[in-house]
């Protein structure tokens, strides 16, 4: 297949790595909660089947995607369709732990994540998620509705564990859960919408990487499309990210609209318009040299998961970081590269 032509800039890895200003804090803040395992290791290849679930779990748009009635064209390539998929989370109430005051509610861990919901009257919950791979991930839960939580690690055991705030940075136990999850699609976690990265078929991001996916005849170009647009529409917030709120997650409609955000930020805008396209995406965090980071990686049929190279030629995509692409020129960002060493993963959403 004849690959999209791209500009001279894009060659060099523009989807690549992290910004270098030790000033990014993207959300954390377990209080005194158990401290986190070492880092994990970069999810395994996920299968080939299909990346989207029953039609049950979606909500696409009404528009039409038919291909245009054009002469045909030797050697010229059928566009993709552009219609967004944005997948559904669902706390059906099949599958539950409870008493009176929280839910978790794993219905849904085939489809790699679970809800939870707390309505008691304590004013600091937390959520902590431990997979097999010992990796230990602490949410905020806000109460007021179900929210969803992935389960980035895989097949294996899980322990799920809502805590309450008893004092200070002290907690205890409200309910938990342990789960044997066996995730029907390896691809799933990172396609439905979850608390990092959170959106719904009527969220604006949707609509424009349905716009800027419009015309495309890859997932690549797609990707291209998309990171030239939020690199060079959105702007980093220095202030922002000298302190930025214990725990934040994006708004990501209000990133786009305000056209500014911390590496987090981009990050999540990104995932969430390449997510409603299909196309599954990790929102990644760990560290870049001494920063606290967030970046993102992608897959496609053609390359598998997009991790760890240099440049870009037409072929070959991995660590794909908008944050670096919008504030770091050619040289410096190769400087910076090196062999993938200055970035250590911890986390993905």
């Amino acid at each position: 297949m004849r690959m999209p032509k791209l500009s001279a800039r894009l060659r060099i890895l523009l989807i690549t790595y992290s910004m270098t200003i030790g000033l990014c804090a993207c959300g954390s803040g377990s209080d005194n909660l158990p401290v986190d395992a070492p880092v994990a290791d970069t999810y395994g290849e996920p299968s080939q089947s299909s990346a989207v679930p029953s039609s049950a779990d979606t909500n696409i748009s009404s528009a039409d995607a038919s291909s245009p009635e054009t002469e045909a064209v030797a050697d010229a390539e059928p566009l993709r369709d552009a219609t967004p998929v944005c997948l559904v989370p669902r706390a059906d109430g099949t599958a539950t732990a409870s008493n009176d005051v929280a839910v978790i509610d794993y219905s849904h861990m085939s489809d790699g994540y679970v809800c939870a919901n707390y309505t008691g009257t304590c004013p600091k919950v937390k959520l902590r998620i431990t997979g097999p791979d010992t990796v230990v991930y602490t949410y905020d839960l806000h109460g007021g509705g179900y929210e969803t939580f992935p389960l980035s690690s895989g097949d294996g055991y899980y322990d799920v564990t809502i805590y309450e705030n008893i004092s200070g940075t002290n907690y205890a136990t409200c309910l938990y859960a342990d789960l044997d999850v066996q995730i029907a699609d390896a691809f799933s976690p990172f396609l439905y919408p979850n608390q990092y990265v959170n959106f719904t078929a009527d969220s604006k991001v949707v609509a424009k990487g349905q716009e800027l996916a419009e015309g495309a005849s890859s997932d690549l170009e797609v990707i291209t499309r998309i990171y030239d647009y939020i690199t060079q529409n959105i702007t980093y917030d220095y202030d922002k990210a000298s302190d930025p709120p214990t725990g934040y997650t994006s708004d990501v409609d209000a990133i786009l609209a305000s056209g500014t955000g911390i590496c987090l930020d981009y990050a999540a805008v990104m995932a969430s318009m390449l997510r409603s396209q299909r196309i599954p995406t990790r929102l990644e965090v760990g560290y870049a040299q001494d920063a606290y980071h967030a970046w993102i990686s992608v897959y496609t049929a053609d390359t598998g998961w997009l991790n760890g190279i240099i440049e870009f030629d037409g072929n070959v995509w991995t660590l794909v970081d908008p944050t670096f692409g919008a504030n770091t020129d050619d040289k410096t960002l190769k400087k910076f590269i090196g062999d993938g060493s200055n970035y250590i993963l911890q986390k993905m959403y």
